[in-house]
C-alpha cells in the first residue's frame, strides 16, 4: 500500500497525486517515463479506479504529465521545474 491516510482530511484524489509527485521529484518516475497507469495506482494505494483517475488529472493539470492516447501517461516536468516557472 501507498503513503497515503484513508482516514485523513486531505482528500484521497490529492494525497495519491502528492505521492506520484514526489516520486516524479526524486526520480522514481523520470521525465519521459510513464507513470503507473490508473488501474495500478488504484490497486497500490487501495483507492477505487476514479480516485486514481482524478489524481491523474491533478498531475496534468499541475504541468507534471501528458497522457497519450494508447501509450499511457507521461512524466513532462518535475513539481520543482513547474513551481520555477510559476514563481
Amino acid at each position: 500500500m501507498g503513503e497515503i491516510d484513508l482516514d485523513g482530511p486531505q482528500p484521497l484524489f490529492e494525497q495519491v497525486a502528492e505521492v506520484i509527485a514526489v516520486r516524479i521529484e526524486a526520480g522514481t518516475y523520470p521525465v519521459g517515463r510513464r507513470i503507473p497507469a490508473v488501474r495500478a495506482m488504484a490497486d497500490e494505494f487501495g483507492v477505487s479506479q476514479s480516485t486514481a483517475e482524478a489524481a491523474a488529472r491533478v498531475l496534468r493539470s499541475r504541468g507534471l504529465t501528458r497522457a497519450t492516447h494508447g501509450r499511457g501517461t507521461f512524466v513532462i516536468a518535475k513539481p520543482s521545474d513547474v513551481e520555477e516557472k510559476d514563481g
